[in-house]
This record gives C-alpha cells, sequence and structure tokens, in this order.
C-alpha cells in the first residue's frame, strides 16, 4: 500500500494551497496521511480528491474546537498499524513524546508534524516519520511531504524534497 504524508501545511498562513508538487507526488497513493496544521478544513477536502484522507488536529487547526479530528489515531493499511498523531510543546523531544502517546499499541509506525522538520527514523522497533513541512516555515532547510509503503506487517518511508516556489 502506498501511502502519502503530508503536514504543517498552514494554508492559508503561509501559502494560498498545496504546491502543484503534491497532487503529482500523491496521485498513485492509496490513502494520505495528515498529521495536522492544515489550519483551514479545506485542506484536508481538497486531499480527497486524490485519495481517501486520514488526518489529525493539530495546534494551529482553526477548525480544532469543532470536533472534526481527533488529536490521535491509529490507522490500520497494508497490515500494518500506524500511529498518526500532531506532536505538541517544545520541538526537543518530541520524538520521545509521540512514542509515548502510543506506548502499549502494538504499532509499526508513528507519523507526525510539528517540529516542520522531515524525519525517518526506527527507534525500539517503531518507524518514526515526520513529513516535513508542506508549506509553513521550514525547520530542516526545504519543503518536503512523504511517502509510506506498507505491506505485510513492515512499513519503510520515505521524505521526499518539494521544489521551491
Amino acid at each position: 500500500m502506498k501511502i502519502g504524508v503530508i503536514s504543517d501545511t498552514h494554508i492559508p498562513e503561509y501559502a494560498r494551497r498545496l504546491p502543484d508538487a503534491v497532487f503529482e507526488i500523491f496521485r498513485d497513493c492509496d490513502l494520505i496521511l495528515h498529521a495536522g496544521d492544515a489550519v483551514e478544513f479545506g485542506v484536508i477536502e481538497e486531499l480527497e480528491t486524490i485519495a481517501p484522507v486520514k488526518a489529525v488536529c493539530g495546534n494551529m487547526d482553526r477548525f480544532r474546537s469543532q470536533g472534526l479530528l481527533p488529536d490521535k489515531r491509529i490507522v490500520s493499511a497494508g497490515g500494518c498499524l500506524i500511529g498518526l498523531t500532531h506532536g505538541w510543546g517544545a520541538p526537543a523531544g518530541v520524538e520521545d513524546h509521540v512514542l509515548r502517546q502510543f506506548q502499549g499499541e502494538e504499532i509499526h509506525a508513528v507519523v507526525f508534524g510539528h517540529t516542520h522538520r522531515a524525519l525517518n527514523e526506527p527507534r525500539s522497533g517503531v518507524l518514526l516519520f515526520n513529513p516535513g513541512s508542506a508549506c509553513g516555515h521550514v525547520s530542516g532547510g526545504f519543503h518536503s511531504v512523504g511517502l509510506l509503503t506498507a505491506h505485510g506487517g513492515a512499513v519503510s518511508g520515505q521524505i521526499i524534497r518539494l521544489p521551491e516556489p
């Protein structure tokens, strides 16, 4: 199963719309995960024109009080269980924080955002995956999204650098 992963789009704060490259990169995806800070719910609806979307709220989402999305969830895809959350607080140590959110769960990966810094790293038998920021300010030096491949209980990730606007 091919899964598009995006986070920290911050629309319309940092961009008017999703970059065209996102639609090209995600065109063959079976599922899209949005790890929060869409800011406007229309971003989720726009991504749903490509593939089904599972998303969580981030700390900057204007629709947060409406209860449209949970703060965290576990997504079943390709025989894998993927924890999906945004991440909160100071960027330092957020990896440990998001892992603790799913403590006791039999998950294969944790997808998160918040830091605006891409990460694709196994830790304690779980893939920690942050696609970076698609449109917001960047901490890692470039805008990016990610792709996960999930099959038969194994999940692997790839960070994809987006062209500069």
